[in-house]
């Protein structure tokens, strides 16, 4: 638990001392029209690259949207800021970035924005059973 909310990657990072990039955001968005949650676990350091990740789980006539705060409380049980990458409401689609694994440990929310967990970003891939792509902007 941190002495302080992290309710970015930045945040988290700081507080716990670390680079950026060991921080695993959890961008959630929502899939259209099947109003599907899609979970992004990005390095803190990256930016998704939407169109990439709409290639990857949406099938010919989808896309994806931006989750508004109330969807992803609903789809995830968790708010925007501690949205861990295990123990979702209803499991979303999942998706690793591949820029975790320059990293040993990565550090990701646990649920609120004051807890954080470290991990490999192999035990990420095993606890989540989520493949792993290229995701980010380059």
């Amino acid at each position: 638990m941190l002495d302080s909310a992290a309710r970015t990657a930045q945040e988290a990072a700081d507080a716990l001392g670390v680079v950026l990039g060991q921080i695993a955001k959890s961008i959630v968005f929502r899939r259209l029209p099947d109003e599907v949650a899609v979970l992004v676990i990005t390095s803190g350091d990256r930016r998704v690259d939407e169109r990439k990740v709409q290639a990857l789980v949406c099938e010919a006539g989808q896309s994806l949207g931006r989750a508004s705060a109330d969807f992803v409380r609903a789809r995830t049980g968790f708010a925007i800021g501690g949205v861990s990458p295990v123990g979702h409401v209803h499991p979303p689609v999942t998706l690793i970035d591949e820029e975790l694994f320059r990293f040993d440990r990565i550090w990701a929310a646990a649920g609120h924005p004051h807890g954080v967990f470290c991990l490999s970003p192999q035990d990420l891939g095993v606890l989540t059973g989520a493949p792993v792509h290229d995701v980010t902007v380059r």
